[in-house]
């Protein structure tokens, strides 16, 4: 699994690079086509991440059911991020992702139930695979984020 958290943590950087080098006017913006921005494709990264690794597994979440409720899917932004959003997201980007490491080392997801997202429609079984669709969601979101930026940046 080492090498599943690598690839995590480094997704996670170029997310955060995005937060660091985008204004708060281009990371709220909404280009034409769209129903979302930089930020809310950022946030949802965590959000997902916290449902399919946390919230099925019955540990209890390192982010509020607020936020869990603004970024999900379905949700869409309903508000211009501020520069306090945008350095909280940024911190959990980091915290989350080292935490579920130190969770996933001392085995604190055991209780995984078998869950198939609408995304794939396969069937998640555990949370090694839980982690794995983690990383193949932040891949697309990323992918995401960077055409988003050709529209945004100003």
């Amino acid at each position: 699994m080492n090498f599943t958290f690598e690839v995590f943590e480094k997704t996670r950087g170029f997310f955060k690079l995005f937060l660091e080098q985008l204004s708060l006017e281009e990371l709220n913006k909404i280009p034409t086509g769209y129903n979302n921005n930089i930020i809310w494709n950022i946030a949802h990264v965590i959000a997902t991440e916290q449902v399919l690794i946390y919230k099925l597994s019955g540990v209890p979440m390192l982010v509020s059911d607020d936020f869990v409720d603004a970024y999900k899917k379905g949700s869409k932004p309903e508000a211009d991020v501020t520069q306090a959003d945008v350095n909280l997201i940024s911190e959990l980007l980091t915290e989350t992702a080292k935490q579920t490491q130190v969770n996933y080392s001392n085995n604190a997801f055991v209780n995984f139930p078998e869950y198939t997202p609408e995304t794939t429609g396969t069937t998640i079984h555990n949370i090694d695979e839980a982690l794995t669709f983690v990383l193949f969601h932040e891949g697309l979101h990323l992918g995401i984020v960077k055409s988003l930026l050709k529209s945004v940046k100003l």
